[in-house]
């Protein structure tokens, strides 16, 4: 059992003498023992003070113990209340760290009725509410460990299970292929021992005649005569005999041969792994009761400054060893988190390719397989991709699930770019741009809007001007609303923008990406060949989650090739 503990009175203490306190001022913040407190209540400076007996001194939280009512740096009670600050002052605090500040109240007003104000319920509210969202939080942690202990299970099941068949299916090819074997050698067998038991008559023939014409010395001139005749005429009939069986290719060697299929050796080449095991993050959907500082921070949207732009690296895409000199066109963050690139194969192999990757970075698989040049996708809506055709003067809709093309839309122009918002398609070019809408396939020419790479926005459109140097801003109508040029921007390729309308800028020939203002007035570079960006050109940002790609180049030990970066705004 823990000892009590026992206070001493600070007055008495000064003196030299213990006795025991029975009572803690509140705002001498000193221990009094009985006759202390005597003179404590009669003294004019004193008889207000509020006291509390040491026992509720000792039920204090130990941090409230620790507040006292004297500033700690001039020693003297605090007085003031500074709003700004959000602390108490004593009157030697004003001249000394709060000169400028205008929200000065007496301390007394602001704690007079604190324990009777209706903040002291909300926030005894709050921290139930809280604790209520901690021990929810808990119970759905909990249950997601005993979840992913069943995925886990059932994953080991499928595995399994799809090994099972694998081996019954092979099993069944072993057990056909043998059955083949043998059959294949029964009859040749048979057939081998058809021809050797005739070989063997005219062998014990021909060995008969040999016996035979030992004995011929016995005969008369005219038996011999005539047997040598008989025996000449066998002879000649098993040699005939022989060599028809030599010029009709019955004496071929005949030997039983295995070719493996193709299909089955190519397992032991192409197969690299059983499967994949990914980790899949989606959205964090239990409700949570909204304490008073969840509100305000809903109700408030704090717009950060183009100087509080900071990304922080999280990743960089691994390529595989046989797509490692592709050409990244354009690359995209699907709404699961997964990662779209463009490969543009048509310097090559006039082929395209859409490459998906996993939210951790690996390589899932080759989407579709496009014919020609393809110069950009944007996303578009539930797995379908825009894929903008170049020269071919054409759209694709791609289906990511399906990996297949499943409608291709013409345009009146060439297609390098392409942006979406779900109902509509933005497609630019240098010459003038179309915006298509998806509900009913109509055009709408906008001759004024010239980009090489786009970008949409609330109903605006943002490109880039690749020979100009520029970054343009226009209405959905087509009305110029800003031109943004910088010594910062020099060929700029990709553009995207993130939620506060910041537009973000790929500047290729100087390895940078730069934010430009939501105004089109002010920029900051916020990435360079410093942080390792070397020949950027695509870019494009998730807003919902901050995350934001970028395409490289970077040097490995066989020679350069691209991949893409991935940061947190």
């Amino acid at each position: 059992m823990a000892s009590l503990v026992t206070d001493y009175c600070t007055l008495c203490n000064d003196d030299g003498t213990s006795t025991e306190a029975v009572r803690w001022c509140i705002e001498c913040e000193v221990f009094l023992c009985s006759d202390c407190e005597k003179h404590h209540k009669k003294l004019r400076m004193s008889k207000d003070h509020n006291t509390m007996s040491t026992k509720d001194y000792h039920n204090l939280p130990k941090f409230m113990q620790e507040i006292s009512s004297q500033c700690s740096d001039h020693k003297k009670k605090y007085e003031l209340y500074c709003s700004f600050h959000a602390c108490p002052c004593c009157v030697t605090c004003i001249t000394d760290k709060h000169k400028k500040c205008q929200e000065m109240k007496p301390l007394s007003d602001i704690i007079k009725k604190v324990k009777s104000s209706a903040s002291v319920q909300l926030f005894e509210k709050d921290l139930r509410e809280v604790k209520e969202n901690l021990e929810e939080i808990i119970k759905h942690l909990t249950r997601r460990i005993n979840t992913s202990t069943i995925q886990k299970t059932k994953a080991a099941e499928q595995i399994r299970s799809m090994r099972k068949s694998i081996d019954d299916f092979l099993d069944k090819l072993e057990q056909e292929i043998l059955d083949d074997l043998d059959s294949k050698q029964s009859k040749l067998k048979s057939q081998m021992n058809t021809l050797l038991q005739q070989l063997k008559t005219q062998a014990n023939q021909m060995s008969q005649l040999q016996t035979e014409f030992s004995k011929m010395q016995y005969s008369t001139k005219l038996q011999t005569y005539v047997g040598l005749r008989e025996i000449e005429k066998t002879t000649s009939e098993a040699a005939q005999y022989l060599k028809d069986l030599k010029s009709g290719g019955q004496l071929d060697e005949v030997n039983l041969e295995l070719t493996i299929s193709s299909e089955l050796q190519s397992i032991l080449k192409d197969v690299k792994s059983f499967g994949d095991i990914n980790i899949n993050t989606s959205l964090f959907t239990l409700q949570l009761k909204a304490v008073r500082k969840d509100q305000a921070q809903y109700q408030v949207h704090t717009t950060p400054t183009i100087e509080q732009i900071n990304p922080s690296f999280l990743r960089q895409l691994t390529i595989p060893k046989d797509r490692k000199y592709m050409f990244i066109r354009s690359c995209i963050i699907l709404p699961d988190g997964k990662y779209l690139i463009l490969d543009d194969q048509l310097k090559k192999s006039y082929k395209s390719y859409l490459l998906l990757f996993s939210n951790d970075r690996m390589f899932m698989r080759e989407v579709v397989k496009i014919k020609g040049g393809s110069y950009d996708i944007c996303f578009v809506r539930t797995n379908t991709v825009a894929v903008a055709l170049g020269s071919e003067n054409q759209i694709a809709l791609v289906d990511v699930e399906k990996n297949k093309i499943f409608k291709s839309i013409n345009i009146s122009h060439i297609c390098p770019s392409v942006a979406s918002d779900g109902q509509i398609l933005v497609v630019s070019s240098t010459e003038k741009s179309t915006i298509v809408n998806l509900n009913d396939e109509s055009h709408t020419i906008l001759e004024g809007v010239k980009a090489y790479y786009v970008a949409s926005f609330k109903g605006n459109i943002y490109g880039t001007i690749i020979m100009e140097n520029k970054v343009c801003c226009y209405t959905s109508s087509g009305e110029a609303l800003w031109t943004f040029q910088h010594n910062d921007i020099i060929c700029p390729k990709g553009i995207t923008l993130d939620k506060n309308g910041f537009v973000y800028v790929v500047s290729w020939e100087n390895n940078r990406v730069v934010v430009v203002s939501p105004d089109g007035k002010t920029c900051k570079t916020i990435l360079s060949e410093a942080d390792g960006i070397k020949d950027p050109w695509a870019i494009d940002i998730d807003r919902e989650s901050g995350i934001m790609i970028v395409s490289s180049r970077i040097r490995v030990d066989d020679g350069n090739y691209k991949t893409a970066f991935v940061y947190k705004l």
